[in-house]
């Protein structure tokens, strides 16, 4: 899917980052969502109040849940927010872009931010992210990428994304970065595996910004291309169903000042009220 440091040099961001708009059920329907050890990284504790931001459908805002008392999701498609709350009704939402938060100053425990950042006016969303936190409050960006274990998804990737240069160090953690404002805590990645069928595998890709945008004759092309990959790749050849490793990646950022305080004998409570699931295998690296 989409990745930090995306770019295309045959389609400018702003055309990609729009064609999100014309999408909702289907996104949501066909993309990974992340692995349960990911909160342990960002919310160790429960806390207080909780912003995703650019939550797309909830992919994430359902396991966030989970570590707050109080979420409120901020996401700029109207088609992808309607998603959202019917499947979160609980949870607070506003159509609204990471640019201009339309929440109070100095609000939030946490922001996350999954599968979205690299879409940000990174100097404006760094300035509202940083407003709407508590000093001390946390920053997490979330990503979903190919594992390099994996040749056949890797080679699709570079199929939706061939100006894409995945970010990661020698040691297979992800890159840090610096962001206005904020202070790098932790960058971390976790591996896990999801059972996908071949049909919705490819059915993915339709829902990838380079996919939406091309013309149709382009975007049959590309569709075409995968499943050629999928054919070729032994791993993958003559399989109805394939066992698809992701690495995700977490990189923590804090607001400078005093940390919010955090009740420790309450998560388990939050996490009881929960009635979803997710299934995966993951592994800390």
């Amino acid at each position: 899917m989409e990745g930090r440091g995306y770019s295309d040099g045959m389609v400018n961001m702003g055309a990609l980052a729009s064609s999100f708009q014309s999408i909702g059920a289907d996104y949501d329907r066909y993309r990974p969502s992340f692995p349960v050890e990911t909160l342990d990284l960002l919310a160790p504790e429960v806390v207080e109040n909780a912003l995703d931001l650019g939550a797309g459908t909830g992919k994430f805002t359902e396991l966030l849940v989970r570590r707050a008392h109080h979420v409120v999701a901020v996401e700029p498609s109207q088609a992808m927010l309607a998603v959202l709350t019917d499947k979160l009704p609980r949870v607070s939402t506003h159509l609204a872009a990471a640019e201009a938060i339309p929440v109070a100053t100095a609000s939030q425990d946490l922001v996350t931010v999954a599968q979205a950042f690299h879409w940000f006016d990174r100097e404006s969303a760094c300035a509202e992210i940083s407003r709407v936190l508590r000093p001390g409050g946390r920053l997490a960006l979330l990503w979903n990428n190919p594992d390099p274990a994996c040749p056949w998804d890797r080679a699709a990737y570079h199929v939706a994304h061939p100006g894409l240069s995945l970010t990661e160090d020698e040691d297979g953690r992800p890159r840090r970065e610096s962001l206005p404002n904020l202070e790098s805590v932790s960058a971390e990645a976790i591996r896990w595996e999801e059972q996908i069928s071949r049909q919705d595998y490819l059915r993915r890709w339709l829902t990838v910004s380079s996919f939406l945008v091309a013309k149709p004759s382009v975007r049959a092309e590309m569709v075409s291309r995968i499943a050629r990959i999928l054919d070729e790749d032994p791993a993958s050849a003559g399989r109805e169903q394939l066992v698809l490793p992701h690495v995700t990646e977490v990189l923590l950022y804090r607001k400078p000042g005093a940390s919010p305080s955090h009740p420790r004998d309450v998560v388990k409570d939050v996490e009881a009220s929960w009635t979803g699931s997710h299934n995966s295998t993951a592994a800390r690296t």
